[in-house]
């Protein structure tokens, strides 16, 4: 079956940055590479999303950012959790598992 982008639903984009770089620091373009790799390509993040979502972040003290060298040797701003980051990951990861578990309860019942 090949697969297909889907949008995601309203704040799940901030939860897949903070628990992509909760794994360690990465640079931006980094953060989209993985969460498309890790879902078989079915989340596609754009820049037009992926950039507003790591600076409203970073603007809630959930990530930092610095600067650094990437792997092609380019500048590039890496980003890294916060501890308000790492215990807000946590928490959202809680309940988007409880969350998906009720959805698919229901959908199965049909």
């Amino acid at each position: 079956m090949e697969t297909q982008p889907v949008d995601l639903p309203q704040g799940t984009l901030d939860l897949l940055i903070l628990k992509t770089v909760a794994s360690g620091p990465e640079h931006g373009w980094a953060i989209a590479k993985r969460i498309g790799k890790l879902s078989d390509e079915v989340l596609q993040i754009r820049q037009g999303s992926l950039y507003p979502a790591l600076h409203r972040l970073e603007r809630r003290g959930l990530i930092r950012a610095r600067w650094g060298t990437s792997d092609n040797n380019r500048r590039a701003r890496f980003y890294e959790l916060t501890a308000a980051g790492k215990s807000r990951v946590e928490q959202e990861t809680d309940q988007w598992s409880r969350l998906t578990l009720a959805v698919d309860a229901v959908l199965q019942a049909g």
